[in-house]
């Protein structure tokens, strides 16, 4: 895969975890020049935007983050990175970062034109 996520794992409700995708392996161009993002995806369930960093480098968040998750990004290590905070049992799920969408703010959530690496399961237990 060209994108490889890591850091998931099991976590009681209210606990964080944090994600890293190593971007190094994006094929597609300069990643600084596309959106990259976090998606999640349970089974029987179509893939969700999570959080996402534009073009412009602004960052965007579906609605039921917002206040507990938060994205960023090294240019020096070429790694993106999900903290993700309060933790809840309906965050359970498979998160997968994403990257080369060309958009604007909300529009990185859409799951189209994006090149997907591999997920990491992310379990919350109540």
């Amino acid at each position: 895969a060209q994108l490889v996520a890591s850091g998931g794992g099991t976590v009681q409700a209210g606990g964080s975890l944090r994600l890293s995708c190593a971007l190094s392996g994006y094929s597609g161009g300069k990643v600084r020049d596309y959106c990259v993002g976090w998606f999640r995806q349970i089974p029987g369930k179509e893939r969700e935007g999570v959080a996402a960093i534009d073009i412009d480098g602004k960052s965007v968040y579906s609605d039921f983050v917002k206040g507990r998750f938060a994205i960023s990004k090294d240019n020096t290590k070429n790694t993106l990175y999900l903290e993700m905070n309060t933790l809840k049992p309906e965050d359970s799920a498979m998160y997968f970062c994403a990257a080369g969408r060309i958009g604007f703010g909300t529009g990185c959530l859409a799951r189209s034109g994006y090149t997907w690496g591999q997920g990491a399961q992310v379990t919350v237990s109540s």
